[in-house]
């Protein structure tokens, strides 16, 4: 069973979000961002021509919600032609201001790292994930790593990306760089198996169980729980988009919130269209996919406040969080600088239905 590296995820993707913006960032300005306009077919409908979404990952489990709005044709209902969902791994940011995608999946360390430190002229306009998938990921005989203390002394492998996320971490527990040892790794989890190192940043959904599924008693010190909640698997677009092309904006939020509601009905449909389409080539293991599937679906997708307001919802409240959690990473937002939630609110007052994900 092939072990899919996937970090720089989100903000294990942080430092390369802020060195690609930089040599990107600056053609926002001359650069509309949407790579199609909208026009209107001579029927009535909608017609914004096709578009890329960038995908923060491989074409595996993570993005089934996609998989069904492509498949059912929800994006071709919102007035899109192709929409071609680019393999990660990336951040999307540096996509976005390029004008190389229309939408990104990233997440909240990544835009609010190019919003802070580069202006990036980026914002989440949803949120996939209402929580942090990261975690320290370690063996019950080795590092066994079940809370913050359990910190101290130890050797942690941490990507290049994820260093400021793990800085974040320590800081929000009370610890610092001498309490821990950082070893610097790459993003494939046998360093954690093998002894090199007593714990690893991880995701929830993917090396934690790819690990487990080899066999060994994992441990996880989830950062979410650990003083770092933030959004995440954001659809991210530029602020161009969201003056100037509104409604396709809309439309792809709408095709979205459609394609997710199936993918938590259906998560075995939607790793089999993973198995069997979009990620056929991968060499996906199903059983670790559908467990990956299970896992963001249950602990990450939905929410007691998606449950009042919706799928992609992000509150006032879980924005604040989010933003107290960048502040712990020393970047300096407001809310207003990296969300704006008033398409979806938008999208949802003129599509009441779709709250009602459960059916």
């Amino acid at each position: 069973m092939p072990i899919f590296s996937r970090r720089p995820r989100w903000a294990r993707r942080t430092v390369a979000a802020a060195v690609a913006v930089t040599a990107t960032v600056s053609l926002a300005a001359c650069s509309s961002g949407s790579d199609a306009g909208s026009s209107t077919s001579s029927a009535g409908a909608a017609d914004y021509g096709d578009i890329s979404l960038q995908l923060s990952w491989i074409k595996n489990a993570e993005f089934i919600g996609e998989y069904f709005a492509d498949s059912k044709g929800y994006y071709a209902d919102a007035g899109f032609g192709d929409v071609n969902l680019v393999a990660g791994p990336s951040t999307g940011v540096a996509e976005l201001v390029s004008g190389q995608s229309f939408a990104a999946l990233s997440d909240a360390i990544s835009v609010g790292t190019a919003v802070a430190n580069e202006q990036a002229p980026v914002k989440i306009v949803g949120a996939t994930f209402q929580k942090n998938p990261f975690t320290i990921l370690s063996l019950k005989d080795g590092g066994d790593i079940a809370t913050p203390a359990d910190l101290k002394g130890k050797k942690i492998g941490v990507q290049d990306s994820n260093v400021s996320l793990f800085k974040a971490l320590l800081a929000a527990n009370g610890l610092t760089e001498d309490d821990v040892t950082v070893v610097p790794v790459q993003y494939d989890p046998s360093v954690l198996t093998n002894g090199e190192v007593d714990g690893f940043v991880a995701y929830l959904t993917n090396e934690s169980l790819t690990v487990a599924a080899q066999g060994f008693d994992t441990v996880n010190l989830p950062f979410a729980d650990n003083g770092l909640p933030f959004v995440a698997e954001t659809v991210t677009v530029t602020d161009d988009s969201i003056k100037n092309d509104r409604d396709k904006v809309k439309a792809l939020l709408k095709a979205e919130v459609q394609g997710w509601t199936d993918a938590l009905a259906d998560p075995d449909g939607g790793v089999q269209l993973a198995m069997d389409d979009y990620g056929k080539d991968l060499g996906l293991d199903k059983d670790t996919e559908v467990a990956g599937a299970t896992e963001q679906n249950t602990k990450l997708v939905v929410s007691d406040e998606t449950a009042e307001n919706g799928l992609f919802t992000a509150s006032e409240t879980l924005q604040e969080q989010t933003v107290k959690s960048l502040a712990g990473a020393g970047l300096d937002v407001t809310a207003d600088d990296i969300f704006d939630m008033s398409l979806l609110d938008e999208v949802y007052q003129e599509n009441p239905g779709l709250k009602d994900y459960e059916g």
